[in-house]
Parts: structure tokens; sequence; C-alpha cells
């Protein structure tokens, strides 16, 4: 086992049914259980994107209307299901909340309780979406409640661990966009979303904030994509979904400065020539900008290196990466560069493409607004995006807050001296954040809408299936997705793709 510091923690592997429980280390959460009015029996929460009514940043390119639900399989598997309290960690907890908050205010009775009750087994119970579901802001995504009535407190004690569900969710989200741009300047460019699945790939691995998050980032990137550099999330998917295929993300070989770089600037040709030479019969991605990029595709690979290229089949195709300057100046000065040496022909919508041997990567300033100038910038000069495909880090994967999609964890009905009540907040400073009231459902309507029913109404089923199911009673999963399932709940529908080219 792994020792923590701080909190009720455990590590164990997942295989063995228990998970690794660090409940609420956010410690505004140790003494709720004392504020909630006496005889509390039931605490009922919910999770949502909350929809902005009043948008302040009205200049904001992209609304992000609709999000991606992704990643609460993996909380539940990794954090809370099986015996995630011991009598060791009961004491360890006491001992370092005593310390932190200078009296005795840890609920040592209701973790005993609930070890020597349920085994150490938490009495919750959580229903939510399919996993991969795409939902529009402002709707229910999962609710939790207690189901025993001495460990009401229990319900917001999870909501740190539960509320990181952002993370996931904020990235499948922000990558489906960019698939979403991608696909309408595909279609207008092509005529088809040939290649759609690779056109971004991941390069967050070293931009994120630790191993886990690398892990988790890409697995939700991959909800939309198969290509990525950051290999901590094939290992996610297939330790907590599982797929029907080997991998779920693929990569090709590709250079770094240093394999260019160390064979000296007066060997450049060399080392393109070496790298180009040890790949043969697999697409190869070679950065260019060592030292001057123009050059590189002008003389060297346009003369030096260019019976060697040409050689190449459309299966194994050169790609060359800029990796400096102005994203969409470098890439079109780029393009003209090599449409002199390597002839374009013109596909059936009219737009340039270069010989299937070689194509282009942009792996710099990569984000989701300068994704969109890039091809909107291409479009206009005639070339076709089926010559390009686009590498992102920091912005795929750690420029994001949970503040991008207001994701929050609200309670809305607690049951106080056997009575029911709906509550809610309504800050008169914020409308933004009024919070929903009661017992909720969510339904899809006729029309394909979707509606979050409050207070109870959707045990009348008028609007029909709730669509919030069990996932997890009394430590236990009841019901998992594979990332097979995911990725088709999270495909881009034919509706979605007709607006886009309307």
């Amino acid at each position: 086992k792994e020792q923590h510091t701080h909190t009720l923690t455990e590590t164990t592997c997942p295989q063995q049914g228990r998970g690794e429980l660090e409940p609420n280390p956010a410690t505004q959460g140790v003494t709720h259980y004392k504020q909630y009015p006496p005889n509390t029996s039931k605490v009922y929460s919910y999770f949502e994107c909350r929809e902005k009514k009043t948008d302040s940043t009205k200049d904001k390119k992209v609304k992000y209307d609709k999000t991606v639900f992704y990643g609460l399989q993996y909380i539940l598997h990794k954090y809370l299901k099986g015996k995630v309290v011991t009598p060791e960690k009961i004491q360890e907890a006491k001992k370092v909340y005593r310390e932190h908050f200078q009296d005795d205010v840890f609920n040592e009775s209701g973790w005993n309780y609930i070890l020597q009750e349920y085994d150490g087994h938490l009495p919750i119970e959580i229903k939510a979406v399919p996993e991969g579901s795409v939902i529009p802001r402002g709707n229910v995504l999962f609710t939790v409640e207690s189901t025993d009535p001495k460990c009401y407190w229990l319900t917001n004690w999870v909501e740190t661990i539960l509320v990181q569900i952002w993370y996931p969710i904020t990235v499948a989200t922000n990558s489906r966009e960019q698939k979403k741009i991608l696909a309408k300047y595909l279609m207008e460019t092509a005529g088809n979303l040939d290649g759609l699945e690779y056109k971004l790939h991941d390069f967050g691995y070293r931009g994120v904030s630790s191993q886990e998050t690398a892990g988790i980032g890409a697995s939700a990137h991959l909800v939309n994509f198969k290509g990525t550099d950051t290999v901590a999330g094939i290992g996610v998917i297939k330790k907590f979904y599982g797929t029907k295929d080997p991998v779920p993300g693929f990569s090709v070989p590709a250079a770094e400065h240093s394999t260019i770089t160390a064979w000296g600037k007066d060997h450049e040709k060399d080392a393109f020539e070496h790298i180009v030479k040890q790949f043969p019969s697999v697409p190869v991605s070679i950065v260019s900008d060592s030292y001057d990029i123009y050059n590189a595709c002008e003389k060297i690979w346009g003369e030096d290196l260019r019976s060697l290229i040409e050689s190449r089949s459309a299966d194994a195709p050169l790609v060359v990466r800029p990796d400096s300057g102005n994203p969409l100046d470098t890439v079109l000065k780029v393009l003209d560069i090599l449409g002199k040496k390597f002839p374009p022909k013109e596909n059936s919508r009219g737009y340039k493409v270069l010989p299937p041997y070689i194509r282009v990567i942009q792996g710099d300033g990569v984000d989701i607004n300068t994704l969109q100038e890039i091809v909107e910038g291409l479009k206009q000069h005639r070339w076709s995006i089926e010559n390009i495909s686009f590498g992102s880090g920091g912005a795929l994967l750690q420029k994001l807050t949970r503040d991008l999609l207001n994701c929050s964890f609200k309670c809305s009905y607690v049951v106080t001296n056997g009575q029911g009540v709906n509550v809610f907040k309504d800050p008169v400073a914020d409308p933004n954040k009024r919070s929903k009231k009661g017992r909720l459902s969510l339904h899809r309507k006729p029309n394909g809408h979707f509606v979050t029913l409050e207070e109870g109404k959707g045990e009348l089923e008028e609007y029909g299936e709730d669509l919030l199911h069990t996932v997890f009673r009394n430590g236990r999963i009841v019901k998992t997705y594979t990332f097979d399932e995911v990725r088709d709940n999270a495909k881009l529908k034919e509706y979605e793709l007709e607006k886009l080219l309307n």
C-alpha cells in the first residue's frame, strides 16, 4: 500500500475490488456533518455543467453549448469502489484533522459506523448519464445520495473527488469541438471525412501537471480521435474501460529537435535522409525548423532529397513539421514552397492536394482558435485540409479550468424530520449560479431535445425513460461502459454535420 499523509486514503489494486479513497481533501467537508439541520437523514446532490444565461464573454469564439460526459467510471474504479475505509485510515485522519483544525472535529463515529455496518464500503448511490453522452449545458449529468440515514453527511463528503470529473469532461468537450471544425473544413475542401480521426494528435504528455493528468486527459481526447503521443491514456482506457481493439490510439515515428541538431547544422540534410531511410514503410514526421524551415522545404526536401521522398508510398508519407513562427503564415508558406517542388493536383472540390507521399503537421501554437484560423486560411488559399494534420499539447490537456464549462455540484434535496425538502441556491449577485430543486431526472423529448425535470417530477415519466442510470451503490460498481460504447455515444451525428455545412 502507498502511504498518504492526509484524510482517509488507501491505494489498492482495482482488480482486487478495492479503490483508493481520498474523501474530500478539501477540509471544509470535514465539519459539514455538524452543520446540517438536526434529524437530517438524507442529502441528495447533483452535478451539471451550468448554462451561462448571461454571458459576459460575448467575444468568446467557442460557446461550448454541449458537453461530453466522460471520466466518472475511472473515478469510481480508482477511488470509490470496494473497502475504502479501514481502522488505520480512520485513526490517521483523526490525528491529521486534530492537528489541522486545532480541534476534535473529525466524524470518527460516522466512519466507524461505515466500517462496522458496511465493511468499509460507501453507502451512497450514484446515478449518471451513459459515458460519452453529448448533453446540452444546464442539464443534470449525475446525482449522488446517501443510502443510510446515519450517513446523510457522506453525499457531499465525496464531492471533491467526484467534481474532478470536470477535467475529462472539459478535455473531451474541447477535443470534440475541434473535431467539428476539422469535419466542416474537410467536407468543404475534400468532400469526405477520410482521416478525420487522425487530424488532431495529442502532443500534451510533457505539458501536463502529473502522470495521472496525462492518463486521464489523453484518454478523454481519444474519445474523439485516434492519434496520440501520450501513451498514458492508453493504459487508463485499457484498465478502466476496455476496447475491442488491442489499443485505442496510435502514433508514428517522429523526429525531435535533438535528433536533428545532434548531427550539427551543416549536416541537417544527412539527418533528414538518415531518419527517412530508417522508416521506409510507415509515415514518418520530421521537424524541419531547427534552422531554416523554408530552406529545408525548398532545398533539402524539394531538391536534395526529392527523389527519396517521391519514392515513398501514400501509406508511408513524409510528414514535414514546422514548429515555430506564426502558425497560419508558416503553414501557408511551407505549403506554397512544397507545392512548387511537388506539384499538387486539384481535387473534386477544386482544392489543391500535394502528392500522397508528402504531408504537413502543424504542432506549434495549436488551440481551438488557431485551429479555426489555420483551416479557414488554407481554404481561402485553395488548399485542401487533406494536406495537413495538427498536434496540440498544453492547449489540449492543460490550458483548461473547471470554469470553462461551469462545472458545479450542488445539494437539491434533503430529508429532515422525515420530511423531504427541495432546496436550492439563488445568489442575488449572479443568476447564473441558481441551482436546481429537488430530485432530478433527465429525459430526451421526441424532438431530440434534452430536459432536466426538477422536484421529483420525473417519476411521472411523462417524458419517457430517465437517462440517469445507477452506476454505483454501496461500494459496488453496478454498470460500466466500454470505451467503444463511449466513442459511439460521442461520435458526430448526421444532423450535426449538416448543421456545420449550412
